[in-house]
């Protein structure tokens, strides 16, 4: 059974009921098969089984293009405005406060958020304790918390005094082992030239030697050496000159190369100030030693050595040294040095014996020939 429902105009402008057969208990036109609307306006009109399902009135929906939202903005105004509970300010407040929840829920939630970051910034832009003036009871606390105690300062006196002799001794080491071997080497090399230069313009000449003066250049070829040689053995004048020094002052007075016979004794740093005697512990039986002067070369060939004696030990300089194996007078050669390296507590010591004397005008001799 159908629905009755009174004559009335549709809302959308369409005719009366009675326009479409004038009778007034005709089912309602804009019901599809399906229940949804038609458009009035399209002219169309549906015919089909009623749906009897309800037979209380009930107004037809609107067709759609004329009530239904025409956009997402639409839909989205319709959908919020569906939410909106029935009934005056109290009811929308008491719906709204039970969508919240008991605790006001997410709302809340943020608002106690928002609170907390306000605090934030108020404790912030407040003025801390430290920042408030002190009273000078206060500041002189607070500066005698600060100074620092006696053994603190102790300690750090204690650390800087270390930490500055750490830095002299390091400095006083780099100043013997390097620095003095290049300022020695520039000033062997520039007695050596000078003494080149003497020969080649005939200024120098044999004789007798002042303390300190280049006379004569030796040659180690085996160990690379080429080291003038000058009169006496004093540290400050010779030896740490980078020069190799002759033992030819007070009772330590030796012969001279060119001598008949005799010992020709010499002494040199083994360590720092140019160094000359460093390797001559490697020198075997058989090795060259030249003594170059202005008018001959001296050959020796090195023979015997001993390893360590003490610095009193003199006899080593003797004409027919003992312990040297040589049994009658000669024409000898004596190296001296310290050891071991770095210290000066013993002495090491080289013999040679002269195998050749040749005058420079037939050229060099053949241990300096490469």
């Amino acid at each position: 059974m159908t629905a009755l429902r009174p004559e009335r105009e549709d809302t959308y402008g369409a005719a009366p009921y009675e326009s479409f057969g004038g009778d007034p208990y005709v089912a309602d036109p804009y019901v599809s098969p399906q229940g949804h609307g038609a458009s009035p306006q399209g002219g169309e009109s549906f015919e089909g089984p009623i749906d009897e399902e309800t037979v209380a009135l009930r107004i037809p929906p609107p067709p759609p293009g004329f009530g239904g939202p025409r956009s997402a903005s639409d839909a989205t105004a319709a959908s919020a405005a569906s939410r909106v509970p029935p009934g005056g300010r109290a009811a929308r407040r008491k719906a709204a406060k039970g969508r919240r929840g008991r605790h006001g829920g997410a709302s809340e939630e943020f608002s106690a958020s928002s609170q907390a970051s306000a605090a934030s910034a108020f404790e912030a832009d407040a003025p801390s304790q430290d920042e408030r003036p002190l009273s000078r009871m206060e500041a002189r606390r607070r500066q005698r918390a600060r100074k620092p105690s006696a053994a603190v300062v102790a300690s750090r006196a204690v650390g800087e005094v270390f930490i500055t002799t750490g830095v002299l001794m390091l400095l006083f080491v780099t100043y013997q082992l390097w620095w003095t071997n290049v300022r020695a080497h520039a000033q062997a090399d520039k007695e050596a030239s000078s003494l080149q230069d003497d020969w080649a313009n005939g200024k120098g000449a044999p004789g007798v030697f002042s303390p300190g003066q280049g006379f004569a250049i030796l040659h180690i070829p085996k160990l690379d050496v080429v080291v003038p040689i000058a009169e006496g053995v004093s540290n400050k004048k010779v030896l740490d000159k980078g020069m190799v020094g002759h033992y030819g002052e007070g009772a330590l007075t030796t012969a001279m190369p060119d001598a008949k016979t005799g010992n020709f004794g010499l002494a040199g740093h083994r360590n720092t100030h140019g160094e000359p005697f460093r390797y001559i512990n490697r020198l075997q039986a058989g090795d060259e030693i030249v003594v170059e002067t202005q008018d001959e070369y001296f050959v020796y060939k090195m023979t015997s050595s001993l390893p360590v004696t003490a610095p009193s030990n003199t006899s080593v300089l003797d004409a027919v040294p003992p312990g040297s194996g040589f049994t009658a007078p000669g024409r000898y050669i004596t190296l001296t040095t310290c050891t071991p390296e770095f210290t000066s507590k013993y002495r090491l010591i080289v013999w040679g014996k002269m195998v050749e004397e040749r005058p420079r005008s037939k050229g060099k001799p053949d241990a300096l020939v490469e």
